[in-house]
Parts: structure tokens; sequence; C-alpha cells
């Protein structure tokens, strides 16, 4: 690894980060031994290979990962891959909570990279459900019925955006929960905004978005 291959965003961005500092920096460098560009998306290193994100990392309080971003495509030989969620189709990670588990994988975490490389060069593509596979929760459907004008701002979504509304309703056990959550994304819905927009207009995920407007939940 050479320091001219290191993006000076993510020199910052260790820079401040306090927890998972020596894990992260540790798999820099083994991603960057993989001939990958490094890029700071999402406020978190990524890395691309002719521009198509392979993998990134990021931690959370228990645990900081690799994050593959068509990993469900790996052969997963070691069993090492997670689902971070039933909803999540593509992305798997390799979870770490220690330095030494870093260490000890490096060779098999070179072999994961190299195959996720592999994948993007034969350009494969993860076969994701239709939001048509996604059961419209009943609660949803009933304002619907009473909400014309919602039904269609609905369809007018993204498909992305239909598809996290859809998850994000059949979530809770109970439908005074479900119904909760839909009446109180119904004033996004018809503005033409996704779950994880601000009244900004602007995704919470963008840089540019400081976070601090209001979102309806």
């Amino acid at each position: 690894m050479t320091n001219s291959r290191m993006n000076p965003k993510v020199d910052d961005y260790l820079s401040e980060t306090k927890k998972w500092k020596e894990e992260s920096e540790r798999l820099r460098h083994i991603v960057l031994d993989c001939d990958l560009t490094e890029e700071f998306k999402w406020m978190h290193p990524c890395y691309t290979f002719e521009k198509k994100n392979i993998v990134l990392i990021h931690g959370f309080k228990e645990y900081c990962a690799l994050l593959f971003h068509k990993g469900a495509l790996l052969k997963d030989p070691h069993g090492i891959l997670v689902q971070q969620t039933e909803n999540v189709q593509a992305a798997r990670q390799i979870r770490f909570t220690n330095l030494q588990e870093i260490v000890e994988l490096e060779p098999i975490l070179k072999e994961y990279i190299l195959e996720a490389i592999e994948v993007e060069k034969a350009g494969l593509e993860v076969t994701l459900k239709k939001n048509t596979e996604f059961i419209i929760p009943e609660e949803l459907q009933n304002k619907f019925d009473e909400t014309p004008d919602l039904k269609t701002a609905f369809e007018a979504l993204t498909p992305g955006r239909q598809r996290a509304y859809i998850l994000y309703f059949s979530q809770p056990k109970q439908s005074k929960t479900r119904v909760s959550r839909v009446e109180n994304c119904m004033e996004k819905i018809l503005s033409g905004k996704g779950l994880k927009d601000c009244t900004c207009g602007l995704s919470q995920k963008m840089p540019s978005c400081d976070g601090s407007h209001k979102n309806i939940r």
C-alpha cells in the first residue's frame, strides 16, 4: 500500500474516528493491497473497481465490518458473510469485534475481496425481488382505499422507495403499530418523498443534508 493511493478524505475520517480506529486502519490496508480505488461515500471509506462499488468499511456499536455490495453472489466457503437484516438483498458483511480477528483472517479477506472484484468484472447482478413480490400490508391498502391520492402518489415513487415503505410498514407485529407507521408517513408519500428523505428533499445519507430537519417517522 502506497501513500499515493490513500484518499485524503479517508485520512480525515480515520483521524476523527474514536471507535474501531485500529481495526478500520487494518481493513484499509488489506483492501488497498487488492488494488482497489479508495473513495469516501456515505460518510465511510468505500473501495471501487472501475467506479463500481466493491466493499465498504463501517463501524457499529458492537462491531466493525467489511460490507460487500454484492456479497450475496460470493461463494462464502468459510461461512463468515452476514446478512445484516432479512430485508437486505444484495449486501453482506464480515464482522469483527477486535483487531486480532482481522489479522488472523487477512488472507481469507483478500480472497473474498478478489472474488468480489471478479464478480464485478463478470457483470453479475443480484436478482432483487420486485415490488410485486412484497405483500402490501392491509393497513396500507386500507389507506389507499380511503385516500385515492395516496395510492396515486405511492405508485409514482421509485421502485426502491416503494419497497422501503412496504418493508417498513410490514415489520411491526401489531396492527395498531402498522397503522401508526402508515399514518405518520402519509404526508411524505403525498409529497413524493422516500422513507429516508428529509423534508428538505435530500436523503438523510447525503452529506449535504445536516439531518437537522424534522422527519416524519
